[in-house]
């Protein structure tokens, strides 16, 4: 197929669609750098390999891929023209991911409560990984949170409608790869010990 081919609007959708995975590659090139050093630094005499995940990053890892579960739903109902349940589902999404940074921060706190630091005489080079690897996500969901507010406004305001959707299929896009990169981040920090 050639890109150069097709309407104007044919060629900014290839366009945008585009940037999107080229920004996607970048984040999945700057996570591949992180656990690689994790996994490089767990060979270090002072790495201590039993520290437990916190709880709440696995109950947050459930609301995500509930949230990635809303925003499905959100698309198939705008794409059906049901605009009011596509705005309850786009909202339930967002709900959902504000829940998932809450808990981000709790299951924080909670290993701060265990005594692991990011930083300091107290803390390991494991948890600080975890710390780094979590809170950068967390600044990513937040881009993504800010991506679904876009979304949401645009809706309510009856910008999407079947065969009009390029913004909600381009925010469920980069929603879905956060929530898939969390899970694979999440069973990488379990399993790699």
């Amino acid at each position: 197929m050639d890109l150069t081919q097709g309407t104007a609007e044919e060629k900014n959708r290839r366009a945008k669609k585009m940037m999107l995975w080229f920004g996607i590659a970048s984040l999945i090139m700057g996570f591949a750098g992180w656990t690689s050093a994790y996994i490089v630094s767990s060979k270090r005499e002072d790495w201590v390999s039993d520290l437990e995940l916190p709880q709440a990053f696995f109950i947050s890892t459930a609301i995500l891929v509930l949230s990635s579960m809303t925003y499905v739903m959100a698309k198939r109902t705008v794409a059906r023209n049901e605009q009011k349940k596509g705005t309850i589902f786009l909202l339930a999404t967002l709900l959902l991911g504000i829940a998932f940074v809450v808990l981000q921060f709790t299951g924080f706190s909670q290993m701060l409560e265990n005594g692991y630091y990011f930083t300091g005489p107290t803390s390991n080079i494991k948890m600080s990984y975890v710390f780094l690897i979590a809170a950068v996500h967390i600044v990513h969901l937040v881009a993504g949170l800010i991506s679904l507010l876009v979304v949401l406004v645009q809706q309510i305001k009856r910008k999407y409608a079947p065969g009009n959707m390029l913004g909600l299929e381009l925010g469920a896009t980069f929603w879905h790869f956060l929530d898939f990169l969390w899970v694979y981040l999440i069973l990488f920090m379990y399993f790699v010990k």
